[in-house]
């Protein structure tokens, strides 16, 4: 498709994963990045996990984009719950060793690397 709505559909899918990372950094991001801050040992596990998004992603190879991490972290919820695994209501304990909320952090601080969205 040529002209003025050439590029709509990419531009819809990229408002579309930055609202979708949005929405986790509110959910697990704000309180996990306090927790981080808070204790080195958390950090610690959290950059593991984000290398291991990395990894996932092929990151070494192309750049990580919002659409990429959008996709991952839906892929992350998605699996948990089919295997019973139920998001925590309230405020997150960060020192339950929760293999998911510590990926999905780890997805909020790479998505905090991004470019601004336009």
């Amino acid at each position: 498709m040529n002209g003025l709505f050439s590029n709509a559909a990419a531009r819809s899918a990229q408002r579309s994963a930055h609202a979708s990372l949005a929405d986790l950094t509110a959910a697990v991001g704000v309180s996990g990045f306090a927790a981080t801050a808070a204790n080195p040992g958390l950090m610690s596990v959290i950059d593991q996990h984000a290398a291991g998004v990395r990894d996932s992603l092929d990151a070494d190879a192309r750049p990580l984009t919002a659409i990429l991490l959008a996709a991952y972290a839906e892929g992350v919820r998605d699996a948990a719950l089919q295997h019973g695994w139920q998001a925590p209501e309230g405020e997150i304990d960060w020192t339950e060793n929760d293999w998911v909320l510590r990926r999905l952090l780890a997805i909020c601080m790479l998505a905090r690397t991004l470019p601004a969205p336009r």
